[in-house]
C-alpha cells in the first residue's frame, strides 16, 4: 500500500512539474538542480539512518547540502557582482589569540632558508581554533553515534581510517554561491536589544525574521514567498568579533578558558541561533548550501535543549557550518551598499582525511 501510494506520489509531482515548469526531488538520490525539495517534515525515511537525516545525494555522498552548488547556480549567482569589490571574511591566523574551548593557538616561525636570501613559514594550528568551516567528520548525532552519511568514527581514526566525509571532497568541488547577510548585531543595537556575545543568548527565528524584514529581505525560502534561494550561503553576525575587540587582552582570555563540558553547565558560553522548532525548519527547507556566523558556536551554546543544531546541520543534513568569520567590514558594506547579498567563494584546505578547515573566504559585490 505504501509503495503504490508513493509510487502515485511521484507520478502526481511528475504531472505538476509539467504544468508549473519546476523539477520535484522525489527520487534518491536527488537532482541538485531540482527547483523543489521536500521540507523537513516531509523528509523520506533512509534506511539505515537516523530520523530525520537528509542523506539523499547517494550513498557515496560527502558534499551534503555543497551539492546544491551546481553551474547553473554558481553562474546565476555571479550576477551578483555589480561593482568588483571584494570583503575578506577571515580573521587573522592568531586571532582569537587564546582560542575558544580549548583549543591551540596558532603559533608561527619564520625558517630562514639563506639569510637575506630566502624564508619559509612553519604553522602549528588547529583549523578550528579561529575562522572555520566545521566539516562533516566534526559533529556526530549524538544518539546514533554516526556522523554524515553513515560516517563512523572508526573511519576517521584508527586501522580503518579512510576518506568518508574528509574536507579534501569540499576543496574537489569547491564553494563559490549567492551569500546573504543577515546583521542581527547591528540590528540589536538599533532596536535597543542589549546582550552579552560572550554569554548564552539564544537568536530565535522571530527575531531574525524581524532583522531580515529591517534589512528589506524575507528571510522565508521562495518556496514559501519569501527570498531566499535554493544553494544560498547564509551568514549571520551576532556580535562575537566586534565584541572580541572591545575587551582588553585580559578579558577576553580569561573568558576563552572557561571550563568545557557538554551539558547545560558548561563553561563555555556564547550567543547564537537558539535550539527550537521553527529555527530547524527554516534552516532545513531554506535548503542553504552552507551556513555560517561570526560567533565560536554558531548555536546558542550550551544548548538547553535535548540537541545541538550542529547535530541536524552537520550530521542529519550535511550542510556546513562557518565559525567565527570576519562579518564586520562585510556588514558595513552591505549597509552602505544597502544590500545584503553578494558573491561569495571559499577554498577549503585540500587535506585528505581532514576533518575541518580555515575558510579563505572573500565576498564580491
Amino acid at each position: 500500500m505504501s509503495q503504490s501510494k508513493s509510487t502515485a506520489q511521484i507520478r502526481l509531482a511528475q504531472v505538476k512539474d509539467f504544468l508549473t515548469f519546476n523539477r520535484t526531488a522525489t527520487t534518491i538520490p536527488f537532482d541538485p538542480d531540482s527547483t523543489i525539495f521536500p521540507t523537513r517534515k516531509e523528509l523520506p525515511q533512509i534506511p539505515g539512518a537516523p530520523q530525520g537525516a537528509a542523506w539523499v545525494w547517494g550513498e557515496d555522498d560527502y558534499l551534503g547540502r555543497l551539492n546544491l552548488l551546481t553551474p547553473t547556480r554558481v553562474k546565476a549567482a555571479s550576477s551578483e557582482v555589480k561593482t568588483g569589490e571584494m570583503v575578506s571574511l577571515n580573521l587573522p591566523l592568531n586571532v582569537p589569540e587564546v582560542p575558544a574551548f580549548g583549543r591551540e593557538p596558532f603559533k608561527h616561525e619564520i625558517k630562514t632558508l639563506a639569510e637575506n636570501m630566502a624564508y619559509d613559514d612553519l604553522y602549528h594550528l588547529n583549523t578550528q581554533s579561529g575562522t572555520q568551516w566545521d566539516g562533516f567528520r566534526h559533529f556526530a548525532h549524538l544518539a546514533s553515534g554516526t556522523f554524515y552519511n553513515k560516517t563512523e568514527g572508526q573511519d576517521i581514526v584508527g586501522p580503518k581510517a579512510n576518506h568518508k566525509c574528509s574536507i579534501h571532497h569540499w576543496s574537489d568541488h569547491g564553494i563559490a554561491g549567492r551569500g546573504v547577510l543577515l546583521d542581527y548585531r547591528g540590528y540589536a543595537h538599533k532596536k535597543g536589544i542589549n546582550y552579552d556575545p560572550y554569554d548564552y543568548y539564544p537568536i530565535s527565528f522571530e527575531e531574525l525574521y524581524q532583522c531580515g524584514k529591517d534589512q528589506g529581505i524575507d528571510i522565508r525560502p521562495q518556496s514559501q514567498g519569501g527570498d531566499i534561494k535554493i544553494g544560498d550561503i547564509l551568514m549571520i553576525r551576532s556580535g562575537f568579533v566586534e565584541s572580541y575587540h572591545s575587551k582588553t587582552p585580559e578579558e577576553r582570555n580569561r573568558l576563552a578558558v572557561r571550563p568545557h563540558q557538554l551539558g547545560i553547565d558548561d563553561g563555555q558560553r556564547w550567543a547564537g541561533l537558539a535550539q527550537e522548532e521553527r529555527v530547524l525548519d527554516w534552516l532545513h527547507d531554506s535548503y542553504f548550501a552552507a551556513v555560517a556566523g561570526d560567533a565560536p558556536s554558531f548555536e546558542a551554546w550550551p544548548t538547553h535543549e535535548e540537541y545541538y543544531l550542529h547535530e541536524h546541520l552537520l550530521a542529519l543534513w550535511g550542510c556546513p557550518i562557518g565559525e567565527m568569520l570576519d562579518l564586520e567590514k562585510l556588514s558595513q558594506k552591505c549597509r552602505e551598499r544597502n544590500r545584503w547579498t553578494f558573491f561569495v567563494t571559499s577554498a577549503p584546505s585540500n587535506v585528505p582525511g581532514g576533518v575541518s578547515s580555515h575558510i579563505n573566504a572573500t565576498a564580491i559585490f
